[in-house]
């Protein structure tokens, strides 16, 4: 673990620390594992560094419990209604997060890729510090436009179904296997000894941690339309996204590409809002040539001496 923006964060480094490091943000109340082990290998046998963390309030990074919970319902309520919704932080306080824990790694800048609401978080790290992010890759995201179209009521309501009680493992891994059945990749489906361990490991590691899932998501809500903001991303940019995905449809990443300055669109059939193992190599293999190509940033002006 390591402080970043006055919080403990708990993260992963895989891989050469001198190679290019590639930022890896996740979503929605998924911890650092839900990363892949294969996919983050990948990249490090195409000579990158990974380096993979627990988002605040998830997994084995700090809980804000003392910051209160919002109410979901109210929130969403004023989200379709176009008004401002208040959550006791926003999607900027977790850019300043990823930002600061680059500086606590001493590592000038990075290729940021960002699955979900890491998307989102990855979309503000590249329009506000340019210059700590060498290229940026939104998986499954969105740009929050209110035009677009939204997950259904029956998706909303699967997203926040609670597990049956009482809370144990069996009922947690019930609980998760039910609703990425609902919104995982249907052409690509993960069969069900493999994806029970990986939610195994993810219940058995950081736990279940439902306050701090409902103040990530009132910051998704409070955070509203990054269209106009997403104008100023100038590094190299690739958008991925599922055809399938009844979550973030995919309509967010076509939006997301338009908005964006000669940004990269893959759109793939099949592919739903989770990571399946027929994947992994693609995934790897797309974002280690987008980091490649990528110029390097120009070095950093001094502007006290240029005063």
């Amino acid at each position: 673990a390591i402080q970043s923006n006055g919080i403990t964060l708990e993260y992963e480094s895989l891989g050469d620390p001198g190679a290019p490091a590639v930022l890896l943000v996740m979503g929605l109340g998924m911890q650092l594992v839900a990363w892949p082990d294969p996919f983050c290998e990948g990249l490090v046998r195409q000579g990158f560094r990974v380096v993979r963390f627990d988002n605040r309030d998830c997994g084995l990074s700090q809980k804000l419990d003392d910051l209160g919970t919002p109410r979901i319902g109210r929130a969403i309520l004023r989200t379709l209604l176009g008004l401002p919704v208040r959550s006791p932080y926003a999607l900027d306080a977790m850019a300043r997060d990823t930002v600061g824990l680059l500086d606590a790694l001493g590592i000038p800048a990075a290729h940021v890729v960002g699955a979900s609401m890491g998307g989102m978080i990855g979309q503000l790290v590249a329009a506000l510090h340019p210059e700590r992010t060498l290229s940026l890759t939104s998986i499954m995201s969105t740009t929050g436009a209110r035009h677009l179209p939204q997950p259904s009521v029956r998706i909303r309501r699967e997203l926040l179904r609670r597990p049956r009680e009482p809370i144990t493992t069996e009922t947690l891994l019930e609980h998760y296997e039910h609703l990425f059945g609902v919104i995982g990749s249907p052409g690509y489906p993960t069969p069900p000894d493999e994806f029970r361990a990986r939610i195994r490991r993810a219940i058995e590691r950081g736990g279940y941690h439902p306050a701090g899932f409902l103040r990530q998501l009132g910051a998704i809500l409070a955070s509203g339309d990054r269209s106009t903001l997403l104008g100023r991303i100038t590094c190299p940019t690739l958008v991925i996204h599922g055809k399938s995905d009844p979550l973030v449809p995919y309509q967010g990443g076509v939006d997301t590409a338009y908005r964006i300055r000669d940004a990269r669109l893959v759109l793939l059939d099949g592919f739903g809002h989770d990571f399946p193992a027929q994947l992994f190599e693609r995934f790897a293999d797309m974002i280690a040539a987008h980091a490649r190509a990528a110029p390097p940033l120009p070095p950093r002006r001094d502007v006290s001496a240029a005063a």
